[in-house]
């Protein structure tokens, strides 16, 4: 087949704005439905992706790949996020109005092009049938700039002032980069160089306030009603927006989908420095590319393939190495189970005991090392960095506490969203808590699973801080993203509990100010302590799926 291309097509958006696009479609005429993809990273890469453009054209769709406002060959100013609406909506419609187009449009794309699919979608432009965003969020507050009140101040720096900076970030060692977040202020970071100067304004607005909700009104997304085919990793940084923006399309019984792999935001084949899920784990072998045609030939051309008879959900779940279907999420019929923590780092399903507590020393200027997870971070391989890496190392250290089941004797499948329910006290006014579940294998290998953070002055809520009172014992609940994994018998359940997770996140330095414009000398250290037994319960709830439905 013989495929045509036209590059940098003017494609207005309705304040004049010229945005350009490159199109691709079938050489020989006639109405075809089209495809409408977004970035801010380079039009003329489009075929550089997880889902083949070309295979895409070759299965007869017309693509548009435009890029976003003040990119590349697109006039105006780029501002993450802040009017994807409605240039979104803008080019839907002017794709759907084209001589070559059917009238029908879907949207594709990964990361930020996912969001632009959520965002011109809630925009409900007449045309745009069905989106596809794959390894992106719903929210740019929580879960893109923020996580349980933390700055991710790994991707933060890779993305603002590395990917989209005018004059990137030098990609220092990581021991160049973690020295000097530790010395210097936040804010003098990244450079004060154009498209780097949204990261300044993220560390100014540390909370949820008005500038987050008219960057993105928080009912935005919630209004989208178009079939969604939602793809994500377990060890992806967008993990939770994938999930979140699946659920709220439950509501609307649109037929959306939910895929999710064992895959980081950079590395689809399954495969990690210390961890390979076999050759059904890789991206190719899903199938991704297939996997849009059809759900776009059911939705925009009307095939009538079986997609809405489909299972809701498909799942690769770690341990056993094995996909699984299920009607939704979280699974029907999960049994959701406390493990609760005890003296000497006990971890068990029954009732709490006596009562104890666990205590432990955070020094900011010492903070425990990001090992693996849902990482992206400047200077490393982004294969290398992220993923189920062994955490042993990291459990060697004072300030970390170590809670762990026995053995156990029959094989345990947890699938679903992770929360930590923990009752601590602080020496500081402010202070974070990390939590990590962990699989312990026979021989000590303890493989990370999922992980989250929560500063504690935004226990209460994500706008209003609010201080601790040293030494008052506080319930806190610390979200831990999901997972899905069988721990083995004769493995052991794991979890990790400390105050820093750096530098994937910023480091809280105790004092209660603004921590982006604190330096060395200005931290303080907190005796942080976790409370447990029967007064104080803290707990790890998993989502266990019972047996008979293993």
């Amino acid at each position: 087949m013989r495929i045509e291309v036209e590059t940098d097509v003017e494609t207005p958006a309705r304040d004049g704005t010229l945005l350009r696009a490159d199109i691709y479609r079938p050489a020989g005429g006639g109405a075809l439905p089209t495809l409408v993809r977004r970035t801010p990273y380079d039009k003329s890469l489009a075929v550089r992706t997880d889902v083949d453009v070309l295979r895409l054209v070759r299965a007869g769709y017309a693509v548009v790949v435009q890029d976003v406002r003040g990119r590349y060959a697109s006039e105006g100013r780029f501002e993450p996020f802040r009017t994807e609406a409605s240039d979104g909506a803008d080019a839907v419609a002017w794709a759907a109005a084209q001589p070559w187009s059917s009238g029908a449009v879907g949207m594709v794309g990964a990361s930020y092009e996912g969001m632009t699919q959520w965002l011109a979608a809630s925009a409900a432009p007449p045309a745009l049938r069905a989106i596809a965003p794959l390894v992106t969020s719903v929210d740019p507050y929580d879960g893109w700039a923020y996580q349980g009140g933390a700055f991710e101040l790994g991707f933060g720096l890779l993305w603002n002032a590395g990917n989209l900076a005018s004059e990137p970030l030098a990609q220092d060692p990581r021991d160049d980069f973690e020295a000097a977040a530790r010395r210097r202020p936040l804010r003098e970071l990244a450079p004060d160089a154009g498209l780097a100067g949204f990261h300044r304004d993220w560390l100014g607005h540390p909370g949820r306030d008005g500038w987050w909700e008219q960057l993105v009104p928080p009912e935005r997304v919630g209004a989208v009603a178009v079939p969604a085919l939602s793809v994500g990793g377990w060890y992806d940084l967008f993990l939770r927006g994938t999930l979140a923006g699946h659920s709220r399309m439950r509501a609307h019984a649109n037929g959306s989908r939910l895929v999710v792999g064992p895959w980081s935001h950079m590395v689809s084949g399954g495969v990690f420095p210390q961890r390979s899920y076999g050759w059904r784990a890789a991206a190719d072998a899903v199938d991704l590319t297939g996997l849009h045609l059809r759900w776009f030939d059911r939705h925009l051309r009307g095939v009538e393939n079986g997609v809405e008879r489909e299972p809701a959900v498909r799942l690769f779940v770690m341990g056993a190495d094995r996909w699984r279907d299920a009607d939704d999420w979280p699974l029907p019929g999960t049994a959701w189970t406390r493990f609760h923590l005890g003296g000497g780092g006990a971890l068990s399903a029954e009732a709490p005991g006596a009562g104890g507590e666990d205590a432990y020393r955070y020094d900011p200027r010492d903070p425990v090392p990001t090992a693996g997870g849902a990482t992206f971070l400047p200077g490393q391989d982004v294969g290398a960095c992220a993923g189920p890496l062994d955490q042993r190392a990291v459990q060697r250290r004072a300030d970390v506490l170590v809670y762990r089941t026995p053995p156990l004797e029959r094989d345990v499948e947890v699938i679903g969203p992770v929360e930590l329910v923990l009752y601590v006290s602080s020496s500081a006014v402010d202070t974070d808590f990390t939590g990590k579940l962990v699989d312990v294998h026979p021989d000590g290998r303890a493989e990370l699973l999922t992980d989250g953070i929560l500063r504690a002055r935004w226990r209460e809520s994500q706008s209003t801080p609010v201080p601790l009172v040293p030494g008052r014992v506080y319930e806190l609940r610390v979200d831990l993203g999901a997972t899905a994994n069988v721990f083995r018998v004769g493995h052991r359940i794991g979890l990790e509990i400390s105050s820093s997770n750096f530098p994937r996140f910023d480091r809280n330095t105790n004092t209660g100010g603004t921590i982006a414009d604190e330096r060395e000398e200005d931290v303080a250290v907190a005796v942080n302590r976790v409370h447990h037994g029967r007064a104080h319960p803290s707990h790890l709830m998993l989502p266990a799926i019972p047996a008979a439905q293993a």
